[in-house]
């Protein structure tokens, strides 16, 4: 069943134990980040800090940090079963008979239920402030002593495409700089980037909308790299099953989720930038201060005692990382689409997501391994990832002490890894240039004579299994 909105899924949590309510008085500036960071670590609660220094805003944070809390966010058992669900879209077969077609078409009406659906009344319009706003009123935190600043980490960033009218839903962190002023930190390769390069070209300020705080599905989706030209909000209403409310923003021409706790508005303009960060990222790292677009706040909406979300972002794990397994297991479907014979991946939270990639493969013929590695790099997010290692089938890829063993015991340095040169992340501190540096990608595969290998490959040393039988049989004889 679908929450509809954030104040229902703490409720959830709190009914199964999983919500722990601080009601000491706590400062956003350095010290709410210790504790969730110490909390995420250790696999602890969701918080609700009742008492922030500076504000009369309750702040919820580490919804997303347990894989079991994820799936209670989004409705299934486990995180295998988010890829079944967009597994099952990819592999509808067209309709053959009449009973088919019925069925086909009663899809069709499913899929229709998970458009958003507007409204026109809307709890995230309890309160509206066109005027005598502040967002220094929010608990906005400072997470890292080196941060430039407070960092709102969770907005849901609304922006629209000034040609097609459609509309672009994705997290990018904005740093406040005062009462009405953020930078807005939209890497380049991402919808809200593209929007405001065609902003520039037409020389029109870009209205923009952030909601803060939605229920757990549309959040989820405004994380999940989303294919051009797909609606988010879509994608959140098939999670759901059920449909987004949407409802039209009061001072721009974008559309918001209705049940958000908070929503602002104003206009990014393309000719001015302002200095931004540094920001203590995923990497562990700081990442550097740089020049980035500057977001203008004109209206404020918000439910009455409104709840703000929040995540701490920093070494991992932290939430990201719980959100980027489940966007892994969900994006294995679409890249087996492309790819059938990749069995699984892994990103380990130890790569920071764009630093390591692991792949399994069913490998059919020579060099089929490194023609998946070049593959994963022109697809999707993968596109940026800087080593890619390409294991059997029959390794277990989710091991990493266990899968490091047998990778280094399968390649010839020269001959298994190849470089090249390409588009890196952004937060990659390490490249020679913002953007731009070398990939590794890593054949771990048993070579075949078709490769040139024309040494026996040796089988694996394994205890025969009638004796390990025997043992675990006569195993409290032995004394143990």
């Amino acid at each position: 069943m679908a929450y509809q909105d954030l104040t229902d899924f703490i409720s959830h949590l709190e009914s199964v134990g999983q919500l722990k309510r601080i009601k000491t008085e706590v400062d956003p500036e350095l010290e709410i980040s210790e504790i969730a960071d110490r909390v995420v670590k250790t696999a602890g609660p969701a918080l609700l800090f009742e008492r922030v220094k500076g504000s009369d805003t309750q702040l919820f944070i580490n919804a997303f940090g347990t894989e079991e809390r994820v799936c209670s966010a989004l409705g299934i058992s486990c995180l295998d079963d988010l890829g079944k669900r967009f597994e099952q879209l990819l592999t509808s077969e067209p309709p053959s008979t009449n009973w088919e077609k019925f069925r086909f078409l009663w899809k069709l009406k499913d899929w229709a239920g998970y458009l958003p659906k507007m409204v026109t009344r809307a709890r995230c319009k309890e309160v509206v402030l066109r005027e005598g706003f502040s967002l220094e009123k929010l608990p906005v935190l400072k997470c890292w002593p080196n941060d430039g600043g407070r960092f709102i980490t969770l907005p849901l960033v609304f922006t629209k495409d000034p040609d097609t009218g459609r509309q672009n839903c994705g997290i990018y962190r904005m740093q406040v700089y005062d009462h009405k002023t953020t930078g807005m930190h939209w890497h380049p390769n991402k919808g809200a980037a593209q929007h405001f390069r065609r902003h520039q070209e037409l020389g029109k300020p870009m209205e923009v909308a952030v909601a803060l705080a939605a229920d757990p599905a549309v959040t989820f989706a405004a994380a999940l790299p989303a294919p051009e030209g797909v609606d988010e909000m879509m994608i959140a209403g098939f999670l759901r099953q059920q449909a987004v409310k949407m409802v039209p923003a009061e001072t721009v021409g974008l559309n918001v989720p209705a049940n958000a706790q908070i929503v602002l508005e104003g206009v990014v303009d393309p000719s001015q930038s302002r200095r931004e960060g540094p920001f203590g990222d995923h990497t562990g790292y700081y990442s550097l201060s740089a020049q980035f677009p500057v977001f203008e706040l004109q209206c404020i909406t918000h439910q009455l005692n409104p709840i703000y979300q929040t995540t701490v972002v920093g070494r991992p794990p932290q939430e990201d990382y719980f959100l980027g397994k489940a966007i892994e297991r969900a994006m294995l479907p679409l890249i087996r689409f492309q790819f059938p014979e990749i069995k699984d991946i892994h990103m380990p939270f130890e790569g920071a997501f764009h630093n390591l990639l692991i792949v399994a493969i069913e490998k059919r013929y020579p060099g089929h391994a490194r023609k998946v590695i070049h593959g994963l790099w022109g697809l999707f997010q993968a596109a940026v990832t800087k080593v890619i290692v390409v294991v059997e089938e029959d390794q277990d890829i989710h091991d990493l002490g266990s899968l490091s063993f047998e990778v280094l015991n399968s390649i010839d340095p020269e001959r298994d890894l190849e470089f090249v040169l390409g588009p890196v992340d952004i937060l990659d501190h390490a490249s020679r240039l913002p953007m731009y540096g070398s990939k590794m990608g890593i054949d771990a595969t048993r070579k075949w004579p078709e490769e040139g290998f024309t040494r026996r490959w040796p089988e694996k040393s394994k205890m025969s299994p009638h004796i390990r039988e025997l043992v675990t049989n006569r195993w409290k004889e032995y004394g143990f």
